[in-house]
């Protein structure tokens, strides 16, 4: 079985890295279950169901061969006229990034619109967005803790080369860290 967070290549031909990415789908647009991979099987794990009357606004998931400064593979938020079902793979295009503090950790939210739908062709950068979309995500992590009494800061959406050095740095830190060995689910 192919473990979707080492084994799948970040890269793909049209839109090259950093302005585009592959993403792991964890969780679909519309759905109010948290799905996350266990690091150690790459199997999707149920992890709750929200607490809150709130649904993902967008699909969720991660860019693969990435580490994140929270330790998980860097989140990727990717905007599509569908739902996209858990562990699919797709391409994405980035637009911007969207800044978090979640327990005191800084959790980077990367996002992006599927590459190849005609309905987001058009959105190059987070500010052509409706910017109703960005309320409404913004509140959705604002709000999807705090029946669990745990607390997120949610910044403002930030421009996409500022999510382009955010994925590098992340990608370089995997890169150091499955060198060393210290890579869950790999075998040494």
């Amino acid at each position: 079985m192919v473990h979707p967070w080492h084994e799948v290549t970040p890269a793909f031909e049209e839109v090259p890295l950093p302005e585009g990415c592959r993403a792991i789908i964890e969780i679909p647009k519309g759905s109010s279950n948290k799905y996350e991979l266990d690091k150690g099987s790459g199997m999707l794990r149920l992890d709750r169901v929200l607490s809150s009357a709130v649904y993902y606004p967008a699909n969720y998931g991660f860019v693969p061969q990435t580490l994140a400064e929270d330790d998980d593979p860097l989140d990727i938020l990717v905007f599509s006229a569908e739902k996209i079902e858990p562990m699919c793979i797709c391409d994405a295009r980035i637009v911007g990034l969207m800044t978090m503090v979640d327990e005191g950790q800084p959790d980077h939210k990367v996002i992006a619109v599927l590459s190849n739908d005609p309905e987001y062709a058009d959105y190059t950068k987070a500010s052509s967005f409706p910017k109703h979309t960005f309320r409404m995500l913004k509140r959705f992590f604002e709000d999807y803790k705090t029946l669990e009494n745990k607390g997120v800061e949610v910044d403002e959406i930030l421009p996409a080369e500022v999510a382009h050095a955010i994925l590098e740095d992340s990608l370089d830190r995997y890169a150091r860290q499955r060198r060393i060995g210290g890579m869950k689910g790999l075998v040494m």
